[in-house]
């Protein structure tokens, strides 16, 4: 069995570290923040979680909220037009049920379990230098986390980074008191795009206060939407940021908007989020200064855009796919041809499908787009893969990227 190190504490490193530990493996994890101080921050992501990615938490035993947070059953869109008004609205099931558990929850109690079964927590802010102090004592180092100058290890892929600046501002709430969609009578994440603005999304979540729903907008920057720092630069205050927010949904996308007439609230004072990030894929295999390695894990490494909602599915399948790579190994070194074999297994999986859909919906939507997007309307087998994508990314190849298979692809439905 090895002696591992895992840097950082999130979906993919704890996802990780616990299924190493399960294997019998010496498993260390270094954090920036105790298991309570992350419980009582402020949220940090979305997280909505698809069948695919919960079932490899389930599969080491760690989806522990099923019976708490809500059902995500289906996925629905909605294109706002003129005079806000909505063009295209439509609404799929999705064949496995999502979840969003507030990481401020799942976070804190996976720490907590990996220390309960032996497994040593190290609380402190790792630099590349104290990493380079301990590397020697590791037989792997996997590095789940970016912070400071630990992505500089890594070093950007330009290749395969096509960004160079963020592509929306990001802003963020929690709430009770949203009433549910009066059309649909399941719980559903909402995507709500408005061309040329950004995209509202709308997710039912479990937050430490129960059930709830994030409100999240994605702007273009620049645009109307893109007022979430105050003149200094400083984010907005909580209840301003869900005041602003209210106030843009109330001018693009009224329909969402009207689900708060009954009185919406923060779930807490720590219940908002605000910023940008810049999509940036990189070099998965870092070298310390003694000529240690170091691999690269999920967002440390490859870094979307959220409006796909991949961050913490992506985190998961990076793990299990880590995990199977590390097994099937078994006792040899891990040597810098296995770190490259085992990022490029995850890249060819999931990391290259996913990066190549979330750089497609940050552009504008092409016209054989938009027709699919119109299509879902009027063909139910069009919306349900659309929706069910979310969950398995890399059928988009197969039918959405090009004009020729999106072509083709209405062809066949419409003529079944």
């Amino acid at each position: 069995m090895a002696n591992i190190l895992v840097v950082g504490a999130g979906q993919a490193g704890l996802q990780l570290a616990l299924g190493l530990q399960a294997d019998g493996h010496d498993v260390t994890v270094t954090t920036d923040r105790t298991a309570e101080q992350v419980r009582e921050g402020r949220v940090l992501s979305t997280q909505c979680m698809f069948g695919g990615a919960l079932a490899h938490e389930a599969a080491l035993g760690l989806d522990l909220w099923a019976d708490e947070a809500p059902a995500v059953e289906g996925l629905g869109v909605s294109v706002s037009g003129p005079e806000a008004a909505r063009v295209i609205d439509w609404v799929a099931r999705l064949d496995a049920p999502g979840r969003s558990v507030d990481q401020r929850i799942k976070m804190p109690r996976w720490l907590e379990l990996f220390a309960e079964r032996g497994g040593k927590v190290v609380v402190e802010t790792v630099t590349a230098a104290s990493l380079d102090a301990v590397a020697a004592n590791y037989d792997l180092i996997l590095l789940a986390t970016g912070k400071g100058d630990l992505s500089a290890l890594l070093g950007r892929d330009a290749a395969r980074s096509p960004y160079t600046a963020p592509q929306r501002s990001l802003a963020l709430a929690y709430v009770h008191g949203l009433g549910p969609r009066p059309e649909h009578d399941f719980a559903a994440v909402r995507c709500n795009l408005v061309p040329g603005v950004g995209e509202l999304f709308v997710i039912p979540a479990l937050t430490l206060s129960g059930a709830c729903d994030i409100l999240f907008w994605e702007g273009v920057p620049g645009g109307p939407v893109d007022v979430f720092q105050s003149e200094g630069g400083a984010p907005l205050a909580p209840q301003q940021q869900l005041d602003t927010i209210l106030d843009l949904m109330r001018t693009y996308v009224p329909w969402e908007y009207e689900r708060t007439r009954g009185g919406v609230e923060l779930t807490d004072e720590r219940a908002t989020l605000a910023g940008r990030l810049t999509p940036t894929v990189r070099h998965a295999v870092g070298e310390l200064p003694s000529g240690a390695l170091v691999l690269g894990v999920s967002d440390a490494v490859v870094t979307n855009d959220p409006i796909t909602g991949q961050g913490s599915n992506t985190a998961s399948k990076c793990a299990a796919s880590y995990l199977a790579s590390i097994r099937a190994h078994g006792d040899r070194p891990f040597d810098r041809e296995f770190l490259q074999g085992a990022f490029d297994t995850f890249w060819a999986q999931t990391g290259e499908p996913v990066t190549a859909w979330t750089n497609a919906m940050l552009a504008p939507p092409p016209e054989h787009v938009l027709q699919l997007i119109g299509a879902a309307g009027q063909l139910p087998a069009v919306a349900h893969r659309f929706a069910n994508g979310f969950d398995s990314p890399e059928d988009f190849p197969n039918w959405f990227f090009t004009p020729e298979a999106a072509a083709a692809y209405l062809a066949q439905v419409s003529g079944s």
